[in-house]
């Protein structure tokens, strides 16, 4: 027969998010393609900076969610403007171009992707990070 387990272990986060803070992370991950697309393209760092700014005292789920979407979209900000560079070259717009491809897919999978695993009640961790926020 196996222990309990011990009062100070945490239940699964799952259950420690409530309904409303697993819906404004899902809006934190999906704020940035809203964000850009409302903005063609150029804003995708304020959805992210706004909710992680109203929520980083009230949860700290919801302030951990914004953070990793701002820190995701700041890291491919940059890399968007060296492919903006590179496209103003005959030979760099051969890299630019499929670069800034790239860069708009793999940043669309990984806002669904941290929306879905929101929506479960996980944490995503994004790749490619510039850590600012926290």
């Amino acid at each position: 027969m196996s222990a309990p387990p011990p009062y100070s272990q945490q239940p699964p986060l799952s259950q420690q998010n409530t309904g409303s803070d697993r819906s404004i992370a899902i809006l934190a991950h999906l704020s940035a393609p809203i964000a850009a697309l409302l903005s063609v393209g150029t804003l995708s760092l304020l959805g992210p900076l706004a909710m992680w700014a109203i929520y980083k005292d009230k949860s700290s789920y919801v302030r951990r969610a914004a953070a990793g979407a701002f820190n995701f979209n700041l890291s491919f900000w940059v890399l968007l403007v060296v492919s903006l560079l590179l496209t103003f070259t005959v030979i760099g717009a051969i890299i630019g171009i499929p670069l800034m491809i790239v860069i708009f897919v793999v940043s669309l999978w990984c806002h669904i992707k941290g929306a879905i695993r929101a929506s479960n009640g996980e944490i995503y961790d994004y790749p490619f990070q510039i850590k600012v926020l926290s």
